[in-house]
């Protein structure tokens, strides 16, 4: 075996902002229309922290004809005079991770953008920004290309360019596509988020332009009810058993406010924001609510009577079903996992959120006896469904350890190393008979299932669960369900890394997709949140040239380009459904994870997610049609 070397000459320094271009995962999560649209965030959020600064009042957000976008505040305006290192401060801003700001506690008592990034990370992952600041009655501009300035400065200074009146920075840029896979904003996401924003921010007015269409579509967003009017919204056409509970309180300089309501559905959605920034995984802030609330009821319980000597206490999933709350808090020094800022890691954000919020609830019970004798009845009618359908989950779910299927549908696969194991839920016997013929038995499992599953959004749950497709399914994953009041899903149990779903690239194929992931959004989020659940690409259309090799084509798009580059005949078979394949063809386009593609199924807004579903996927019929019309552009039809 020939030595291989290793010394100073294998060491990698990449210079300025060159290891963001490199590897954009670490600093913006995805190179997808998510990671896309934090571009955005990364931006905004510098102008939010002007605002809690108190020099901002007004954001403008405009999604640009060309595709850039421009964001613009009346803050202070960056600052634009000479730094130590011999540059202007907003060179320094744009051009260096890890400066700004947010690491003087002069400048900004709370922000979101601790790590001093976010506006560096979005020049670098532009093909061109441009930034113009008002600032001591002056306007100065900047530019870069791809990170690099295009701008000369003078003595290290940014040139003037004209007189302002007022203060302020705008900043516009493109989205460079050598990096990301799409640079088309998803305006519905943006302004979501935007909104968002303004409920957590009641004295902040934020006006959003969509400039791309033929005609300009502008919304302004200002909710002087803060975080009560956020959930207020949330539940705006559910049955609600109260008004909007509202605390507020601060300790050892955190800020905590809480806004919660119940409603009578068996659903929990409790939504954590620090500094403004949405914590989809949650974090310790959480913890500190959801324990301290458990604990404050079950307290309550026994005094009133409720809760006997000898009952057990109410489970947390017990005390927050039908619960819908925002938790919001202000931290001086932060820490979240990761740059995008998904979980909250600190230790004292659980202690300060668990003291403000017993002591004011309490507060608030002592007087509201009637909303919490309501609140408790929420809780003991999920602790009495819980214990009932645990007894029939325990039967059903524990009957057989591997053979899992009773109706004999599933193959399973020989290895019971989850880590390595996937499960494809195949649409059809025909495409599931070709799945397991040319499926690697070791560790791929397939499951065929006959037509459409039934709609859970819809459905009760004990017609969930009496149906024989989902009792297959949850059987078969091994951790549960964890819909409303089930609390037994444990996402450790599960039997297999990857859940793939194979439809047809039709209509009716999506339609399936769809009642799938519904069914594993509503009863098994974890699934998706922990990334266990993909969408397989089968090809619409497989070439045979008269000269050269056979290639596999899996949109349109790939067609059209095909075309263009062969002026040779070829044969064109198109696919229009799976059963079409045979084994071996199946194995080399969906199957093979040498040569396959697989899209993964991530919520990167649990609300809009969640509004999304509704609409869809619920009984009335006037929302869903709104939406169908509104993203009709956007849909890909199948004739």
């Amino acid at each position: 075996m020939p030595k291989e070397t290793y010394n100073a000459e294998n060491i990698t320094v990449l210079e300025g902002l060159e290891a963001v271009r490199v590897r954009p995962g670490m600093y913006i999560g995805s190179v997808s229309t998510k990671g896309l649209n934090h571009l955005i965030y990364e931006i905004v959020d510098n102008a939010v922290d002007e605002h809690l600064a108190g020099y901002c009042s007004e954001i403008h957000v405009y999604l640009e004809k060309d595709g850039s976008v421009t964001v613009e505040d009346n803050g202070r305006g960056i600052p634009v005079d000479l730094h130590e290192k011999g540059i202007s401060a907003e060179r320094l801003v744009f051009t260096t991770l890890h400066a700004g700001g947010k690491f003087d506690d002069s400048a900004y008592k709370t922000s979101g953008g601790l790590h001093g990034v976010g506006s560096s990370v979005v020049n670098a992952l532009s093909v061109w920004m441009k930034v113009r600041i008002r600032r001591g009655g002056h306007i100065y501009e900047d530019a870069y290309e791809r990170g690099i300035p295009t701008v000369e400065l003078q003595n290290g200074l940014l040139p003037v360019v004209g007189r302002a009146k007022d203060t302020g920075t705008s900043i516009q840029f493109m989205p460079d596509d050598e990096i990301f896979d799409h640079t088309v904003f998803k305006a519905e996401e943006v302004k979501n988020r935007l909104h968002e924003t303004a409920y957590l921010n009641p004295a902040l007015t934020i006006c959003f332009e969509d400039r791309r269409g033929s005609e300009v579509e502008s919304i302004t967003y200002h909710e002087p009810e803060g975080i009560v009017g956020f959930v207020k919204s949330i539940n705006q056409k559910k049955d609600t058993v109260h008004d909007v509970i509202y605390v507020k309180g601060e300790s050892d300089g955190i800020t905590v406010e809480a806004a919660f309501q119940y409603v009578n559905e068996f659903h929990e959605n409790v939504m954590g924001f620090c500094n403004n920034i949405f914590n989809a995984e949650g974090g310790t802030h959480l913890t500190g609510f959801k324990t301290i609330f458990t604990t404050v009821i079950n307290s309550y319980a026994r005094q009133l009577n409720i809760l006997k000597e000898k009952d057990a206490n109410f489970t947390g999933p017990d005390v927050r079903n039908g619960m819908t709350a925002v938790v919001s808090i202000k931290h001086p020094d932060p820490r979240f996992e990761g740059q995008t800022k998904t979980k909250l890691d600190n230790q004292d954000a659980a202690k300060v959120v668990s003291k403000v919020v017993g002591e004011e609830i309490t507060r608030y019970f002592d007087r509201n006896l009637e909303t919490l004798k309501s609140i408790i009845g929420c809780a003991e009618k999920a602790a009495k469904i819980r214990k009932t359908e645990e007894k029939a989950k325990t039967n059903m779910l524990t009957k057989q350890k591997f053979s899992f299927d009773s109706n004999g549908k599933l193959a399973n696969c020989e290895s019971r190393d989850a880590s390595k194991c996937e499960i494809f839920i195949v649409e059809g016997d025909s495409a599931g008979g070709s799945a397991k013929m040319a499926r690697n038995r070791l560790y791929q499992a397939i499951m065929p299932i006959r037509g459409k599953i039934l709609n859970v959004e819809k459905a009760s749950i004990d017609k969930a669960l009496a149906n024989a497709e989902i009792k297959t399914m949850i059987n078969a994953f091994g951790c549960g369900f964890s819909e409303g009041y089930g609390n037994d899903f444990d996402i450790t149990k599960l039997r297999y890394d990857k859940i793939i779903i194979m439809a047809d690239a039709d209509v009716d194929g999506a339609h399936i997709c769809t009642l799938l992931l519904t069914l594993f959004y509503r009863f098994m989020p974890e699934l998706i949140t922990e990334g266990h659940v993909y969408i397989a690409m089968p090809p619409l259309y497989k070439v045979i040239p008269a000269r050269g090799k056979e290639e596999y084509l899996y949109d349109d798009k790939a067609l059209a380009k095909y075309r263009k580059t062969h002026k040779s005949s070829f044969t064109l078979q198109r696919y229009k459904g799976l059963g079409e394949m045979d084994a071996q063809q199946l194995w080399e386009t969906t199957l093979d994870p040498e040569t396959r593609y697989l899209k993964r199924v991530e919520i990167d807004d649990s609300f809009l997610a969640d509004r999304v579903t509704e609409k869809l996927m619920g009984t009335d019929v006037v929302p869903r049609k709104a939406f169908i019309y509104e993203h009709a552009e956007e849909a890909l039809l199948d004739f």
